[in-house]
């Protein structure tokens, strides 16, 4: 199945100028798109709240998203970098035309997932290593972390981070895995994940 996905942030913008790239992107190279994804949102949007966002959970082993680069994806490098990943994954293929990267099973898909792979994990180090760091400083300076004893929390630990969590699930992360990435226990976890519906399987 060969999908055109298209992506505007405002309704004060048009879709024209990306399908007529796809479509001639797609005649020149005699391909036929069987279902056109079209949507007026903005990239900061939830995944799961996005067309994309079910498109990607019903893709399967051998089907093409054509787009016509690749920042209508996603919001930053890292939830494309998800995005890539799961299709690979699983067999699907991305094309952009701006761009003119091929996501797919050849040689340049191979590199390229190599080096979005490195580069997202890159990322996720020096989050974390800021994180530390700035914590160290706090405590340097002699700050409390965290709520006093004998208080209880007005904000859950998970709570903003429920882009991420799903987009997580999606890509197939463990429950256990994503409950040590943001240091809570598993049953807090699955609790979190149950109150706001962010299993992909209940979608």
């Amino acid at each position: 199945m060969i999908y055109g996905y298209i992506r505007v942030s405002t309704d004060k913008q048009t879709t024209e100028n990306q399908h007529y790239e796809i479509e001639e992107f797609c005649r020149k190279n005699n391909i036929h798109i069987n279902y056109w994804i079209s949507e007026t949102i903005s990239s900061r949007k939830e995944l799961r709240k996005r067309k994309l966002g079910r498109l990607i959970n019903r893709i399967r082993k051998g089907d093409l998203i054509i787009c016509s680069e690749l920042s209508r994806l996603g919001r930053d490098l890292l939830q494309i970098m998800g995005i890539l990943n799961h299709c690979m994954n699983i067999g699907a293929n991305i094309w952009t035309i701006k761009d003119n990267y091929r996501l797919d099973a050849g040689i340049q898909g191979k590199i390229l997932a190599f080096a979005f792979g490195l580069t997202a994990e890159l990322e996720r180090n020096l989050i974390s290593q800021r994180t530390k760091e700035a914590l160290a400083a706090r405590r340097a300076a002699g700050k409390t972390l965290g709520r006093p004893l004998g208080t209880k929390s007005t904000r859950l630990k998970l709570t903003g981070k429920e882009d991420v969590i799903h987009d997580l699930l999606v890509h197939k992360i463990s429950k256990s895995a994503i409950a040590r990435r943001f240091h809570v226990d598993r049953g807090t976890l699955r609790l979190f994940i149950q109150n706001n519906r962010l299993d992909p399987m209940s979608e």
